[in-house]
């Protein structure tokens, strides 16, 4: 067995690396004897840790505030049934990220239970995020483990991860190779290993006492560990892939970004990356491009090429002028390149030995709380297109399910802020968007009143001024001005919400509270948002019940994603619809007198079934059951 020390804050702390099969039992009755809370942390090969190699974990370590065996189970059999045997006996555990990543992995190549491992389990990323949600470039310490312990333990400690990264380059490995090609016993990834869970072992008291601090109620952790492990188990089981479908896909958007590039290229546009030459272009051909960049070059972004173009940023025609086709043409092509590379090839990149990909779920990711689903980056999925989404599939069998919350944040608006005329449509079964255009437009609105005013209701929601609501519909900045004034004059109580609101946070330290006890900051020149925290943050936490009524209900094995305000499912055909409203249920509850609702859906066999038309899906579904047969 060798030996790493070292001190913290000057504190030591010692590691034991066991080399041979002797040194097992030393680490075994050292883990029979503790009581505290004994940190958990796996090396394995790479991020991607439920790819399917089953030799993925190389080690893992345990430790206590001064004391850490790193396990080498690369070694086999002996070493893996202790690490078991170990955890199994452990009262209490400790470990970061260790929801979504370490006990996934623990579950997947050692055969521990999920279940276990999360219940005995607390997570120092989850406390961190309850005590700052902030990400590092938004004035927090962030939830990484190093500048958590730079900032609550020792700013002095060792950089072992910088150290190990330096490593990986001197043995001419990338940080995606170097966790499987550095030797096994190299002494700056052993030291790295045992000193990490010093760290998270020294963390976790430190972070109660913070939440202790601030009044956070335990309730809320308990509720937030329980999403984790909800999310987990989804992560777990992942999502089939249609392989064959998604390989035509990535070779349809590569074609379309040629074809789109040849066109951009026709109007003098060299590199389709270069705003300049995309604003020169455009000025050439008559348009007048006002808005300029904080450095004084014209604006040729997004936004300003869909209005030329004639759609709102998500790709809807909006009929008030004709397209300018080097815009359309920027759009395209830079579009298919994104969904080439971002979706398709990367789909196809980190699918598993069982055709399945695991997106990773990380359920407190934004300053609000709120979920995001990443690598691959399922949350950022075009909205509306069905394309990508015919990628995933439901098992053999089985039909897609979605049940998404109906204008959630409007509901969860009215109730936060007790609006009444809101409520009272929302109660009577009003469409909201027809209701406010009905108040603000009079009884003759039109299409378009209705779209201003659903633009509005969510400008209000997420924050959004006058100018992004005139870019989404395309009205008149004039008019835009006359329907926000209306539509406060209608509903007076979010005004009135927002300021006390903001009154509450300068008198707690620039924090917003929400209404599960969630710590909200607030930047000082965005206290306009507080409206965005407080309902984003309430209708996540709605999404996160949601989750654990459908967990109670034993609907659990059919779920695959949380997706923004979205549940997705798989279910046996027979009984797909049943499952689709038991799960409906589990998302419809009374909140402050306004009632949540849901809205079930089932598809064929693929995701994208769920945005085709009612003939196209019947085509589809057909198309999939003559799979079925020549399988």
């Amino acid at each position: 067995m060798r030996h790493v020390r070292g001190s913290l804050a000057g504190r030591p702390w010692t590691g034991h690396v066991l080399e041979r099969v002797d040194d097992i039992p030393a680490f075994v009755e050292w883990g029979l004897r503790q009581r505290v809370p004994v940190a958990v942390d796996t090396e394995g090969k790479g991020l991607h840790i439920l790819g399917g190699d089953p030799e993925y974990i190389r080690l893992v370590q345990m430790g206590n505030e001064d004391e850490a065996y790193v396990v080498p189970v690369e070694l086999g059999v002996p070493f893996r049934a202790a690490v078991r045997d170990v955890l199994h006996a452990l009262p209490r555990t400790v470990g970061h990220n260790y929801h979504g990543f370490d006990a996934p992995a623990l579950h997947a190549y050692l055969g521990v239970d999920y279940d276990d491992l999360c219940r005995k389990a607390t997570d120092t990323m989850l406390l961190s995020k309850l005590v700052d949600p902030r990400a590092v470039h938004e004035g927090g310490v962030g939830s990484a483990l190093k500048p958590l312990s730079d900032h609550y333990i020792d700013p002095t400690a060792a950089d072992t991860q910088g150290d190990l990264t330096s490593v990986f380059r001197s043995l001419k490995l990338t940080k995606e190779t170097g966790w499987a090609g550095i030797q096994l016993f190299h002494p700056t990834y052993t030291e790295y290993a045992a000193l990490d869970v010093i760290l998270t072992a020294r963390l976790l008291p430190k972070l109660e006492a913070e939440l202790r601090r601030f009044g956070v109620p335990q309730r809320l952790i308990s509720y937030e560990h329980e999403v984790a492990r909800i999310c987990g188990h989804m992560q777990i089981r992942g999502l089939l892939l249609d392989q064959d479908y998604t390989r035509q896909l990535s070779d349809e958007l590569r074609t379309e970004e040629e074809e789109n590039t040849r066109i951009v290229r026709s109007y003098g546009v060299e590199k389709l990356g270069s705003p300049a030459q995309i604003a020169e272009a455009l000025i050439g051909m008559g348009e007048s491009l006002t808005e300029r960049t904080a450095g004084g070059a014209v604006k040729a972004d997004k936004s300003v090429l869909c209005a030329l173009a004639d759609t709102d940023l998500y790709g809807n025609r909006l009929h008030v002028r004709t397209p300018n086709p080097l815009a359309v043409a920027v759009i395209k092509a830079k579009r298919a390149a994104k969904w080439r590379s971002a979706y398709a090839d990367n789909f196809l990149a980190t699918v598993d030995r069982a055709g399945r990909i695991h997106p990773g779920i990380r359920t407190m990711q934004a300053r609000t709380g709120r979920m995001s689903v990443t690598n691959p980056a399922v949350q950022t999925l075009p909205s509306g297109d069905w394309k990508i989404r015919r990628a995933f599939l439901a098992e053999p069998g089985h039909r897609i399910i979605s049940v998404d919350f109906q204008a959630v944040e409007l509901r969860v608006l009215a109730a936060l802020a007790g609006v009444r005329r809101m409520q009272e449509a929302i109660n009577a079964g009003r469409d909201l968007h027809s209701f406010t255009a009905e108040l603000v437009f009079g009884p003759d609105f039109t299409p378009k009143h209705r779209k201003i005013s659903k633009a509005i209701g969510f400008g209000v929601v997420y924050g959004g001024g006058a100018a992004t609501i005139q870019r989404q519909t395309g009205a008149p900045m004039e008019e835009v001005k006359r329907a926000v004034a209306a539509y406060h004059r209608t509903y007076p109580e979010v005004r009135r919400a927002a300021t006390r609101w903001q009154r509450e946070a300068f008198a707690n330290g620039m924090v917003t509270t929400s209404v599960t006890g969630r710590r909200l900051p607030l930047d000082r020149d965005r206290t306009y948002a507080v409206t965005n925290y407080q309902v984003q943050s309430a209708a996540r936490d709605c999404l996160g019940q949601a989750l654990i009524n459908m967990d109670d209900a034993g609907l659990l094995p059919y779920l695959r994603l949380p997706i923004h305000d979205e549940v997705i499912a798989s279910a046996p055909a027979a009984e797909a619809e049943e499952i689709g409203r038991e799960i409906g249920k589990c998302m419809t509850f009374d909140l402050f007198g306004v009632p949540i609702e849901s809205d079930p859906e089932v598809g064929g066999r693929s995701w994208g079934s769920l945005y085709l038309p009612e003939d196209e899906r019947a085509r589809h579904d057909e198309w999939y059951a003559g799979l079925a047969v020549a399988a």
